[in-house]
């Protein structure tokens, strides 16, 4: 049970890494590899963290 809950939380992380890369250009964010990067590897503690991220997150993952 506790592989299983692993397994899914890497998905929902890879999934969240996998939508907001894809739907980057629709944010409000600099257009930079490396800004693209950091934010999607660090999205669950921004989108937990900071609103403006969290509006901009919604509108990448819209798309």
């Amino acid at each position: 049970m506790h592989n299983l809950l692993v397994f899914g939380l890497i998905v929902v992380y890879i999934g969240g890494i996998w939508k907001f890369w894809r739907g980057f250009e629709r944010t409000n964010f600099t257009r930079s590899f490396g800004n693209k990067l950091s934010l999607a590897l660090l999205w669950p503690v921004l989108v937990a963290a900071n609103p403006a991220y969290r509006r901009n997150f919604r509108k990448a993952l819209k798309g």
